[in-house]
């Protein structure tokens, strides 16, 4: 397939845009230069967020289009209608955030931060006019994450020592694997599918406890997991998901990011690797990284402060 992917070279467009070229697809990636694309592509550098930044396209068609924004939907909107009649399929990569928590309806149309700007984003790439699929990923993980959930647990397990571990252990866990996601929009492209999917893993496809036993021992097995009642940590004022990262206490919000249905996804091709992969490969490219894995600017930094961590220990 000739693949347009709007964005790729960071995160999920990287992903996709790396495994499409891999299989021999014919990949170009459009952004503003600031990331080097991954090998096998080619670059058109444009900035799509200026009135003619679009224009760097000229009259080229795709096979499929990709794409990853999640701000303001003004911007979908316009390469949507920018690509009407010049490609045979659209992807826009949306969030399992549209939803209202714990509801099988979504977010009204002003809702306001990520989840709407998602929303908004969906409605707004029906301007392509053909046929269009909504991948609403749930939590993404693996490598060239720069939300930093992943990298953070990684480098602190590495650091090793007593280490506070969110329990219970068995909790379960939804995720997705960003290159599972890559061959899903792929394969989803070439075979012409659209509509809405819900995409992440099935519910407990790992649990809390694997993935941090996982995690210890593929940096070394330096950490002390102190299991620790999500009770007791909540207690001390400390945040789930955001101070710890993928970890939500059994509740309504586990309910609603870690016990989705995904039936029709897994029906539809959608395959999930092990964790012991996703993790592996998530610390093999993390430990390339002379800075440290890279952080999106609009996104807060996750992690808890050590002191925090030794005093709740």
């Amino acid at each position: 397939m000739r693949i347009l992917v709007l964005g790729g070279s960071g995160f999920v467009g990287r992903s996709i845009a790396e495994l499409a070229a891999g299989r021999g697809d014919d990949v170009t990636v459009f952004n503003r230069g600031h990331a080097t694309a991954p090998a096998g592509t080619r670059t058109i550098i444009g900035d799509r967020r200026t009135p003619t930044g679009l224009d760097a396209l000229g009259d080229s068609t795709w096979d499929a289009v990709v794409d990853t924004w999640s701000a303001d939907a003004a911007v979908v909107g316009a390469a949507a209608r920018a690509l009407h009649g010049r490609a045979g399929h659209y992807t826009y990569i949306s969030s399992r955030s549209v939803y209202v928590l714990g509801e099988d309806r979504l977010v009204p149309d002003d809702e306001p931060g990520y989840a709407g700007d998602k929303r908004r984003g969906e409605q707004a790439a029906h301007a392509f006019g053909g046929p269009l699929l909504l991948a609403r990923a749930g939590l993404i993980l693996g490598p060239y994450e720069n939300i930093g959930r992943l990298p953070w647990w990684l480098n602190r397990l590495r650091r090793g020592g007593p280490t506070l571990a969110p329990g219970p252990y068995d909790l379960p866990l939804q995720y997705l694997d960003t290159r599972d996601l890559a061959a899903f929009v792929l394969d989803a492209a070439a075979t012409g599918r659209t509509g809405p999917y819900d995409l992440v893993s099935p519910s407990g496809h790992t649990t809390m406890g694997e993935f941090l036993d996982t995690a210890n021992t593929v940096t070394g097995g330096r950490a002390d997991l102190r299991w620790t009642d999500p009770e007791i940590i909540l207690a001390a004022g400390v945040q789930p998901w955001t101070q710890l990262p993928v970890w939500l206490p059994p509740g309504p919000l586990h309910a609603a990011l870690h016990q989705g249905d995904v039936s029709p996804a897994l029906a539809a091709g959608l395959r999930c690797r092990p964790v012991t992969d996703t993790i592996t490969d998530t610390w093999a490219w993390l430990t390339t990284l002379p800075g440290g894995a890279p952080h999106r600017a609009d996104r807060p930094v996750v992690g808890l402060d050590p002191q925090t961590e030794a005093t709740l220990l």
